[in-house]
């Protein structure tokens, strides 16, 4: 993977120009809990999970979930059952159930973007209350990594949550999919990594090239100079270092490690090859190299596509093959190799990963096969410090129509608010009460009334 001078400059400046200035003068630094290390890896699910087909329901349920799913319904026989719950994994989830039976698995139901409380009469009563542009997925993206469900959003909580960090010479904040919203702060900024191979300097290659090396020569002379400006000076010093930061990254990226192994298919012992799995390596690597980077805390943003799946979700039949099956196995034996490789490290209390997507998809199958854009969705929490055989929020009405579908397709009002599960793992990671409304716009919203974060975490 290559980077531009453009492509730097947007990494780095985070929000642009006006992010590097301020960072010349943050002071306010979050405190570690327990001076123990912590990291969260959000795991964003691209085009809008069918999460309702993630986790299914097992108990007299089943049979209105059957009903209503109608074209993608898959049988209990088929199912990813958990132990001691009425609740089941995706057929192609099998590698999770270890992870649920070892207690190191939560499921998060009928999650989505809120700004207030609603219920169906509200929804349909009070549009002030609703969340911009629901069922867009370029509106309800930017509504979870940014958390501004009636605003437009220009940073996103990662990169709030590092503001208060305060900083380090390799950026705690790293990102494998991209500079998305979410990993951009108001004074901070993230390392961008490839999935495959390592970062160089695209058009700088410092072999015998006389232009190339003018252009080095020039760029250290810009980074040294005095006098240029806040800004100008600012974006000089950032860009060097930025290149600095990807020397010492492809360091730990390109080396042989151990963790690799864990990434498997539990059935064959194949090495898992899709992209999010390559992603996940990447992150275990740079947790095990937290020592040598000075970290002790990290934020990491990895993601899947390939979930807008309005045809050909399922194969027919059983309805346990076809897109959606292959995605939602590689995203689970992705994340069990993940666990793994941290526990083989010791740090499996110490990360926590969790899943977002754009909306929930319709409980109603259409004549394709597939599901269409909705709002609430079903997500999974990994990581050693979970609450074992932890179930929250509320698993919504399966007759569509119902007390909360605000449609005749089962597009159900969230039971919990985004709020209340990703400042659950803020909570976690060591954000403070006082930082909670900095990195959580519509704090105030979620954190009073009876409402608040969700207990995702032993105690």
């Amino acid at each position: 993977m290559t980077f531009s001078r453009r492509d730097l400059l947007k990494v780095t400046a985070g929000a642009g120009a006006l992010a590097a200035i301020g960072q010349l003068g943050r002071t306010t630094a979050m405190a570690a809990p327990n001076g123990s290390y912590r990291a969260m890896v959000g795991v964003f699910l691209f085009g809008g999970n069918d999460s309702w087909n993630m986790v299914i329901p097992t108990d007299a349920r089943h049979a209105a979930y059957l009903a209503a799913r109608g074209s993608v319904g898959i049988a209990a026989s088929r199912l990813t059952a958990l132990t001691g719950t009425a609740y089941a994994l995706h057929p192609a989830m099998a590698a999770l159930r270890p992870i649920w039976d070892e207690g190191s698995l939560g499921l998060v139901l009928n999650a989505g973007t809120l700004y207030a409380p609603l219920t169906k009469a509200t929804y349909q009563s009070r549009a002030d209350l609703r969340p911009m542009n629901l069922l867009s997925h370029s509106d309800e993206q930017a509504h979870w990594q940014g958390l501004r469900a009636r605003d437009f959003a220009t940073d996103g909580f990662m990169g709030r949550l590092t503001d208060r960090m305060g900083a380090s010479s390799i950026p705690s904040m790293i990102s494998i999919a991209g500079s998305n919203l979410a990993v951009i702060g108001k004074t901070s900024s993230a390392l961008v990594l490839p999935s495959t191979g390592t970062l160089s300097r695209s058009g700088y290659s410092t072999t015998s090239n006389a232009a190339n090396n003018a252009k080095n020569n020039a760029l250290g002379v810009f980074a040294g100079a005095t006098g240029l400006g806040d800004v100008a000076e600012a974006s000089a010093r950032d860009i060097n270092a930025s290149y600095a930061q990807a020397t010492t990254a492809n360091g730990i990226i390109s080396a042989n490690s151990s963790l690799d192994g864990y990434f498997v298919n539990p059935t064959t012992g194949a090495a898992l090859t899709s992209d999010v799995a390559r992603q996940l390596m990447r992150v275990a690597r740079m947790i095990d190299a937290r020592g040598s980077l000075g970290h002790n805390r990290q934020s990491f943003f990895v993601s899947q596509g390939g979930y807008d799946n309005h045809s050909g979700q399922v194969n027919g039949g059983t309805n346990d093959t076809g897109t959606h099956a292959n995605l939602l196995g590689d995203l689970a034996m992705a994340l069990a190799g993940f666990h793994r490789a941290m526990q083989s490290i010791g740090m499996a209390e110490n990360v926590t990963a969790f899943t977002m997507s754009d909306f929930g998809r319709t409980y109603r199958g259409n004549a394709q096969n597939g599901t269409d854009h909705a709002w609430g969705g079903n997500h999974l929490v990994v990581g050693g410090n979970v609450t074992p055989g932890g179930i929250f929020g509320a698993y919504p009405d399966p007759v569509l129509g119902g007390a909360t579908d605000v449609s005749s397709e089962g597009r159900f009002v969230p039971a919990v608010a985004q709020e209340e599960y990703i400042g659950a793992i803020a909570r976690w990671h060591g954000v403070s009460d006082a930082d909670m409304p900095y990195v959580f716009p519509n704090w105030s919203t979620w954190s009073t009334g009876g409402r608040g974060p969700l207990g995702l975490f032993r105690a």
